[in-house]
């Protein structure tokens, strides 16, 4: 045994000195990167502030367009209302254009009795001149300066013939009755063009009210659905800090307790744990994904509880970004912690193993208490961010305690 441990030592330790080192004459002078960590229960409650500011502004604007939509109701209902008033007063406007081309006619007819009076007097004055007589009723048509001069000064004779009168009476009579029908014609249309001008002006300040309301609606609409938009994104925000939050606390708890438990086996036995049942990756990704963690290693970056890369990792957040960088993202892949990613992959075992498998470790063998994720590398090694103490390792496969019976194949 102790031979064989120590053939081990040997083989692992040419195999380290087999990887490429950096040169420090070769690396520039940098400032210190900041490490990345897990989010911190205040910038969780930051998160719950901004989604319940988020979610109050949505409901705001939800009682604004229903107060809106109720006005809207309102307009909709003065149009209607509007609109039926225009109907009648068009309905009436065709009574009146009737009664008004009956006037119009009317008064025609009564423009060719006075013309056909005018022409008798005509006559008669005719006749008077032509005999010579100095009659009073000749006297006043021949000295009167119009049809109504005319009638005032036939109105005051003591003496006219029987002929004069009829044909005076018929004149006037005439004149009368066509100056009272074009009177009422004229009112009755000037009535109803007024009625249907005032009602379709209240027709186009309705529609300006109901169309100036229906953009205020769609404003408000644009604007909640923006306010949700920030309502969802928000509440995923916090969400995702709440889970990585938890995830890392778990992950975290597991490998403290690992470190304070003995008693752990090299290798679990296989108690039938199933995993999925298909890959989502392929050969091309696997290799991708391998190339990407042992550049991580080579460059000696640290290892940093709860990051997952560019400058820091840990053991989870290694896994994640090696296969994110090899085109396996979202929504085949996400940041899972080690015990989340054993359940995400199939079930391989650890003698079937092929470079950018998954291998796991567990503290009492379980799933639940698997506390260290690793990719392999082939020949019995891997690659891992191990631990805060000893950083990013090019390992042995059973350098860790606990490691669970079969890898996962992504």
């Amino acid at each position: 045994m102790k031979f064989r441990h120590v053939k081990s030592v040997a083989l692992l330790a040419s195999l380290l000195m087999s990887i490429p080192t950096v040169s420090p004459a070769a690396t520039p002078t940098a400032k210190p990167k900041p490490k990345i960590t897990a989010p911190s229960k205040a910038q969780i409650a930051a998160a719950q502030a901004s989604e319940n500011a988020k979610a109050a502004a949505a409901a705001n604007a939800t009682n604004q367009l229903t107060s809106a939509q109720n006005v809207l109701q309102q307009l909709t209902a003065i149009t209607s209302h509007k609109q039926a008033q225009l109907v009648s007063a068009q309905a009436q406007l065709v009574v009146a254009t009737g009664q008004s081309n009956l006037a119009t006619a009317h008064a025609a007819l009564t423009q060719v009795a006075v013309a056909q009076a005018n022409k008798t007097i005509g006559r008669m004055a005719a006749n008077a001149y032509i005999m010579g007589g100095g009659f009073t009723t000749l006297n006043s048509v021949l000295e009167s300066n119009g049809p109504q001069d005319l009638i005032d000064r036939l109105s005051i004779l003591d003496q006219v013939g029987s002929t004069d009168a009829v044909a005076l009476s018929r004149y006037k009579s005439a004149l009368v009755i066509a100056q009272a029908a074009q009177a009422a014609a004229t009112k009755a249309k000037n009535a109803q063009a007024a009625a249907t001008a005032q009602v379709a002006a209240a027709k186009a300040a309705a529609v300006s009210a109901q169309s100036a309301q229906a953009a205020e609606v769609a404003k408000l609409r644009a604007v909640q659905a923006q306010l949700m938009a920030e309502l969802v994104k928000a509440r995923n925000v916090r969400i995702t800090l709440q889970q990585q939050l938890a995830l890392w606390e778990l992950e975290q708890s597991s490998a403290n307790t690992a470190a304070h438990t003995k008693g752990q086996a090299k290798i679990w036995p296989d108690r039938g744990f199933k995993g999925r049942s298909t890959t989502r990756g392929s050969d091309t990704i696997r290799l991708k994904a391998l190339a990407y963690a042992r550049a991580q290693v080579l460059a000696r970056k640290p290892y940093v509880w709860g990051a997952q890369g560019p400058r820091s990792f840990d053991c989870s957040g290694l896994v994640y970004a090696a296969y994110k960088s090899a085109g396996l993202g979202y929504p085949n892949w996400s940041r899972l912690n080690a015990a989340l990613y054993f359940v995400d992959t199939q079930r391989v075992p650890l003698t079937n193993l092929i470079p950018g498998d998954l291998l796991f470790y567990s503290y009492d063998g379980s799933v639940q208490n698997i506390h260290h994720i690793t990719i392999y590398a082939g020949d019995g090694m891997m690659w891992e961010a191990n631990s805060t103490r000893t950083g990013l390792l090019f390992s042995s496969m059973y350098s860790v305690p606990g490691l669970m019976p079969s890898g996962g194949r992504v």
